[in-house]
């Protein structure tokens, strides 16, 4: 009996090593092989949704579109090593002094770490996990390498994932063709994509967009990681 529970014992440390592994390894894998699917895509497959994607290089998706998805999701993206330390400590203070509940404080390395792996929500174990990622994605991977990932991975729309499907399904054209105005269009849909439509904007997605375009001539200074 004795023995029976040793080996158990030892199972179970290794399963929990293993789930402890898991995610360092996928970012080992992931920053020389592209994420065939998301557990996003599988969750709205499995809903009922069409799976569009189709995986372009960062050279092959409009630069318009690179600065309007920082100037929308993550205006330091190119300083900060995976966390926005400021944003954090703000939403920490209005939870504690005001009681505002956190609407979260998220960068682009953040988003890619729960979107590769990770399931939807915002439960304390995926918090846990996507923080564990978000460094070793930063080390591992570089900013241009994050910055494709992230791109060919988001959900855009119901069903569309990545910078070519929205661009072909909204616009009728490859990532790479988005103008200024397109793009700024899909980074305002980025928070909700399956109640805003790029496409077809509505009144709130045109104010949305109209900003993160002004927003983006005042922060152009902050791309250089990626220009």
């Amino acid at each position: 009996m004795r023995a029976l529970l040793a080996r158990c014992r030892r199972w179970v440390m290794f399963g929990v090593l293993l789930l402890a592994l898991l995610p360092s390894l996928a970012v080992l894998a992931y920053a020389v092989f592209d994420p065939p699917l998301t557990p996003l895509m599988l969750i709205r497959w499995a809903e009922g949704l069409p799976l569009r994607r189709s995986w372009r290089p960062l050279d092959g998706i409009s630069p318009h579109l690179v600065h309007a998805v920082i100037a929308a999701e993550d205006n330091l993206f190119c300083s900060h090593r995976g966390f926005d330390t400021g944003a954090i400590e703000g939403e920490l203070r209005g939870w504690l002094l005001q009681g505002e509940r956190p609407r979260g404080a998220s960068t682009i390395t953040m988003q890619t770490a729960k979107n590769i792996l990770l399931w939807p929500g915002r439960d304390p174990l995926r918090k846990v996990v996507e923080a564990w990622m978000t460094p070793q994605i930063e080390a591992v991977w570089g900013k241009q390498r994050i910055m494709e990932v992230y791109l060919n991975v988001i959900e855009m729309g119901p069903g569309i994932y990545g910078a070519e499907a929205a661009a072909r399904v909204f616009f009728g054209k490859p990532a790479s063709g988005l103008t200024r105005n397109e793009s700024a269009l899909i980074a305002a849909v980025l928070p909700n994509p399956r109640r805003w439509h790029a496409g077809r904007p509505d009144p709130v997605t045109k104010a949305r967009a109209r900003l993160i375009d002004r927003r983006v001539n005042q922060i152009g200074h902050l791309f250089a990681c990626l220009d």
